[in-house]
């Protein structure tokens, strides 16, 4: 997996050291990210705090240079819990949970690194800020948090062409001066890299089929 981003991003003219891969643990279990661990992986993408909670911190007190990326919705009664976990979230995505975020970070000490999620297909049913509010909302975000807010994540629609949305998220990074950007997964990630992505999440490729 590593030659292969590693690969995709010399091919676009960038440093293989640029793009971090996340590999994404979410459903498999705590033996399968220590087996990632053991082969040299210290950076796990997680969608549920529970799931998460119950992993991880075992696995800190083991290798404390762990990284952990919280990808999925996140539910306001669970953003202390995020924030005591977790090193980024990625799925900032409504003025509700910037509320939450903020509040929880005040009494708590600790803001995580965040990034904004942009529905940039404008799904109904799926998570994100849609495209027509995305500038203000991240502009306030920005305002608000400061250099903790650093970056924008998307989730293309499933079976669209991939490249117009990680285009569009990266202009839209650019725009706002942020440099994080965390678009591509196990199907498309080589697509996301010639477009700019910092980081790209990736599981089946690394850890087979989750389970239901």
């Amino acid at each position: 997996m590593r030659e292969r981003i590693g690969t995709a991003a010399v091919r676009a003219g960038r440093r293989a050291e640029d793009v971090t891969l996340v590999a994404v643990s979410k459903t498999h279990p705590i033996e399968a990210v220590r087996e990632a661990i053991r082969a040299g992986q210290y950076v796990f993408g997680e969608n549920r705090v529970q799931e998460a909670a119950a992993k991880f911190p075992p696995l800190r007190s083991a290798c404390p240079t762990l990284s952990l990326h919280l990808i999925g919705p996140l539910q306001t009664n669970k953003v202390r819990d995020a924030l005591r976990l977790a090193d980024v979230i990625e799925t900032l995505d409504r003025p509700r949970l910037a509320d939450a975020i903020a509040a929880s970070a005040a009494s708590l000490g600790r803001l995580p690194t965040l990034l904004v999620q942009v529905n940039t297909g404008d799904e109904p049913q799926k998570a994100g800020i849609p495209r027509a509010e995305a500038d203000g909302f991240i502009a306030d975000c920005r305002a608000r948090f400061g250099p903790a807010l650093a970056g924008l994540m998307c989730i293309p629609p499933l079976g669209a062409d991939p490249a117009p949305h990680f285009a569009w998220l990266a202009d839209r990074a650019a725009r706002h001066g942020l440099g994080l950007l965390s678009m591509g997964m196990s199907g498309d990630f080589e697509t996301a890299i010639a477009a700019g992505a910092t980081h790209v999440r990736v599981g089946t490729a690394i850890f087979g089929q989750r389970e239901a």
